[in-house]
């Protein structure tokens, strides 16, 4: 399905219109949660992750059977302020490693059943330095909104994205801080691993970027301080709402892409699960900030989807034992 927006304000409506879970698949699913055979509440998390996924899914008994994995890659002007311990070019590098299938995330996607996309924006026409103007201009962005929106498969049933680019936790930096408020040193991190000089410049620039736009809308604030992989990644996180597809975040950059849709529109990411906690010191500001609790604690900050893909087993462990296991009646076994 083509995006159905071609502007912010339309991409705001669309928001504003999304369905929520089916009230229908969810009373089946704690229906049947409760007659397993298995003491009530014995698998914890687990009988919730399957209920949520069962209410999005419009099926009191789901199968997980599809996932999709896409990763989106940009590049940021910002990165002429010395925000990286690492060159652009490493992005494009990267995107080809990806593609001939030698990245961390290729493995993790292979090891869960998970079709892999990638996506490359304009890798050659980095976004502008969000300290001197807005990093995209509103075509710009609502291209890369566009761009995560179709790249989703509509008969996917799971959904994670990750992304490429050098620069990026200094954007998402910026746009936690423009969306959940305090200084900038609260939330920008030594992302790739910059030294202590990296990480003041770093929190310079975050606040001077923060000075220069007026981000009170969620929209303007990825426009303005965002990436168009960030874009992206908010593009495809709404696209999958519209196709009944629940998602898991990953980590630091990916939520804060998602985090724009939630403060765009309240109940935005209900059909999203946060796959884990990763290393970046802001990320449990930005979960705890949406209400979400991770999945996963391993300390992982590589990004590229990782953490969320490694979250799959666990979704597909819930959805297992939900869908798979036999009811005391089934079984001929004495619920007490």
């Amino acid at each position: 399905m083509t995006a159905p927006f071609s502007t912010l304000a339309e991409f705001q409506s669309v928001l504003a219109a999304q369905t929520g879970p089916d009230s229908q698949a969810l009373a089946g699913a704690q229906d049947r949660n409760g007659q397993l055979t298995k003491p009530p509440g014995a698998l914890g998390r687990l009988e919730e992750l399957a209920i949520w996924y069962a209410s999005w899914r419009g099926n009191p008994k789901p199968r997980i059977d599809a996932p999709q994995v896409i990763i989106f890659a940009g590049n940021h002007g910002v990165t002429a302020q010395g925000v990286s311990a690492f060159p652009s070019e490493v992005t494009a590098q990267m995107v080809i490693n990806f593609e001939h299938g030698g990245a961390a995330i290729n493995q993790l996607s292979k090891a869960f059943g998970a079709t892999m996309d990638v996506h490359a924006l304009e890798l050659d026409r980095p976004t502008q330095d969000f300290t001197v103007e807005p990093a995209m201009s509103e075509t710009d962005c609502v291209i890369a909104l566009r761009t995560g929106w179709d790249a989703v498969n509509p008969k996917a049933d799971l959904l994670v994205t990750g992304e490429m680019g050098i620069g990026n936790t200094t954007s998402a930096a910026a746009i936690g801080c423009a969306l959940f408020g305090g200084e900038a040193g609260d939330w920008t991190g030594r992302g790739t691993g910059v030294d202590d000089a990296g990480l003041a410049i770093k929190t310079r620039v975050v606040a001077e970027g923060l000075a220069l736009h007026d981000t009170t809308d969620p929209l303007q604030a990825l426009r303005c301080l965002g990436g168009r992989e960030l874009a992206a990644m908010a593009g495809a996180i709404a696209a999958a709402r519209q196709h009944g597809i629940p998602v898991i975040l990953d980590g630091f950059i990916c939520t804060a892409a998602a985090a724009v849709l939630e403060k765009a529109q309240k109940g935005a990411l209900d059909h999203a699960v946060a796959g884990h906690l990763s290393a970046e010191g802001a990320h449990q500001k930005m979960l705890d900030g949406l209400g979400k609790e991770p999945l996963l604690s391993l300390g992982l900050r590589l990004g590229e989807g990782s953490g969320g893909a490694l979250a799959i087993g666990v979704l597909k462990g819930a959805v297992a034992c939900h869908s798979g296991m036999a009811t005391f009646a089934e079984a001929g076994v004495s619920d007490g």
